[in-house]
């Protein structure tokens, strides 16, 4: 049976909503997988050409967290390199630069023995559909959870310095937990950032260390699969892949700075909220 590969509408609807929903603690996998069930594309989860769309999405989101977080980037990269110099972890960015890659290893491990097996248990849009759900509640409880309410003024000062006061078994924790984001509806972005509320980061730090947190994720995991989309899987795929790249480029930019923003003063209840009613609507609509 042949399948057309994706539209450039298609492309354009799946690149814009990638953008918001992988910086947005709602599931960017969950809504790709269950969009195409309600539009009635005939796009499967598991379909190759749909992998690669994805890769180049996914690359575009990871460049542009990348490039909007660039000063910190700097700093960190030079912290780590000094510390492999000195042999000492001396200073906050140094600190924080290997709490990254403490949080970044095992779920990149966890991705990679993984991500095939629970791409195929969970592939349907009524799973993807459930576990919305899922994520929901959890978005509910970390609120619940959490360490402090966001008070006014939180986002002054430097906000790395007091994300590197986290403890290795914090930024382990919280790292690890990304690879449930390896589930279809369950969201990186809501785990990260529940989890940094919970071992009591403020709300913007929370989000700040989240999308670092995802940066050399979601980049490696892309950069791994590059040569799928320039090898023959990428075949009539390629255009489509670009003008959703850009389309994720362009969304994810802004879904970063607003969600910034929004994080000085409110909570991630809404989020969570939108996910339970999302995924109860797509439930009961799948069902009939």
């Amino acid at each position: 049976m042949h399948h057309d590969p994706i539209t450039y509408f298609q492309a354009a609807v799946l690149g814009l909503v990638q953008g918001i929903a992988e910086p947005f603690p709602i599931s960017s996998l969950g809504h790709g997988v269950i969009m195409p069930r309600l539009f009635g594309w005939d796009i499967h989860q598991n379909d190759k050409f749909f992998l690669t769309f994805l890769v180049a999405t996914h690359l575009a989101t990871a460049i542009v967290l990348f490039f909007f977080f660039l000063k910190d980037w700097v700093r960190i990269l030079s912290g780590i390199g000094r510390s492999l110099r000195d042999r000492e972890i001396r200073d906050d960015d140094a600190r924080l630069g290997w709490l990254l890659v403490v949080g970044t290893i095992p779920a990149g491990i966890l991705g990679l023995l993984l991500e095939h097996k629970l791409r195929s248990v969970f592939a349907s849009a009524a799973t993807a559909a459930a576990f919305l759900i899922v994520n929901g509640v959890l978005l509910l409880i970390f609120e619940r959870l959490r360490r402090r309410p966001p008070r006014p003024g939180d986002y002054l000062g430097d906000g790395d310095a007091r994300i590197a006061k986290l403890s290795w078994r914090q930024a382990i924790a919280v790292g690890t937990a990304q690879a449930a984001a390896l589930i279809p509806g369950i969201s990186r972005s809501g785990i990260t950032m529940g989890g940094g509320l919970v071992v009591g980061l403020s709300n913007e730090d929370a989000a700040r260390y989240s999308f670092l947190l995802a940066t050399p994720i979601i980049g490696a995991a892309a950069v791994l699969k590059l040569p799928d989309l320039f090898g023959t899987q990428g075949n009539g795929v390629r255009g489509p892949a670009l003008v959703g790249a850009l389309c994720a480029a362009f969304t994810t930019f802004f879904a970063v700075k607003f969600l910034l923003k929004y994080f000085e003063t409110n909570r991630l209840t809404p989020f969570g909220i939108y996910c339970i009613a999302a995924g109860t609507i797509c439930t009961l609509i799948f069902a009939i």
